[in-house]
């Protein structure tokens, strides 16, 4: 190795490491999402595990989860919730899909999208306390059908479902229009032209070309919608008050009358399951990261 230094006048390369050995990489990526990931455990994760432990808590776990469906105030509360939920659902695809479409089709989508977002930037509170003072008995609704005489007496709208059920449509439709717009603008327009020019009517190619390919958007839609139905509060305690009660307002309930936190956790626990159950089978139908816009474009 001298000699060789000595005739050419540069060192050999050697090997500095020891061999099989490299350097962690780090990945950027990385970096960026493990401070949301931080926050997201430290805000929603230690939480979580702090209802699931309550929830084993006071008389028992057996207790505490079987007082949810064998008392019949709550098991009934259960079914209003999901028939609430099962309601809104269906309201905000009736009403969003012609809406989507008309965005879709429509070439002011820019100002058809700004009505859909302006509500959402609005505190949910104040759209629902909006909703309130149009149904209820001296309302705007009410006031409305009286003078043009085609009530006598006011529209029971609200302290009850159909109250819910409107004002939950009405805060949850725009999650079901941005979906289904999202869908439709992808179809491409000329394969509802091409069933037209063999022959079929536009209602016929709409039923038969374009309502097939915005399915996807569809379950997008009623995944989304439902699942966020399921936890609302806010508008079943104003809209709905004490006779048509859900599982959020049992859960506020228990804790704020009653200072029983075990079986509030529980409670709690066994609607985020329905919750899980209910994406499980969804995604058999849609994928998830299509629901929450995570997918291309």
């Amino acid at each position: 190795m001298v000699d060789q230094v000595v005739l050419t006048g540069h060192r050999p390369a050697t090997s500095v490491g020891r061999p099989g050995l490299r350097r962690p990489r780090v990945n950027g990526w990385a970096l960026l999402v493990l401070p949301g990931l931080i926050f997201t455990l430290i805000a929603f994760g230690w939480p979580l595990a702090e209802v699931l432990v309550r929830s084993f808590g006071g008389e028992g776990a057996a207790h505490n989860y079987s007082v949810t469906f064998t008392t019949p105030a709550y098991r009934s509360a259960l079914v209003s919730t999901l028939l609430t939920s099962a309601a809104v659902t269906v309201s905000c695809l009736v009403i969003g899909y012609p809406y989507a479409y008309l965005m879709a089709m429509s070439r002011r989508t820019e100002l058809l999208l700004a009505l859909i977002l302006l509500p959402i930037w609005t505190s949910f509170l104040v759209r629902t306390y909006a909703w309130q003072i149009w149904l209820q008995d001296t309302g705007v609704i009410n006031t409305t059908l009286q003078k043009l005489g085609i009530i006598d007496d006011p529209l029971e709208l609200i302290r009850n479902r159909l109250g819910v059920t409107i004002g939950m449509t009405g805060i949850l439709l725009p999650f079901a229009i941005l979906p289904l717009y999202t869908v439709m603008r992808r179809i491409d327009r000329e394969l509802v032209r091409a069933a037209e020019n063999l022959g079929a009517r536009p209602s016929v190619a709409f039923r038969r070309v374009f309502v097939p390919l915005s399915l996807p958007g569809v379950y997008s839609a009623a995944l989304l919608v439902f699942v966020l139905a399921l936890g609302f509060y806010i508008a079943p305690a104003i809209l709905g008050g004490t006779s048509s009660p859900t599982l959020s307002t049992v859960i506020v309930d228990k804790v704020q009358r009653e200072l029983d936190f075990h079986t509030a956790s529980a409670i709690g626990i066994t609607l985020l399951a329905v919750a899980i159950v209910v994406l499980t089978l969804g995604s058999r139908v849609v994928r998830i990261r299509d629901v929450f816009g995570g997918g291309a474009p």
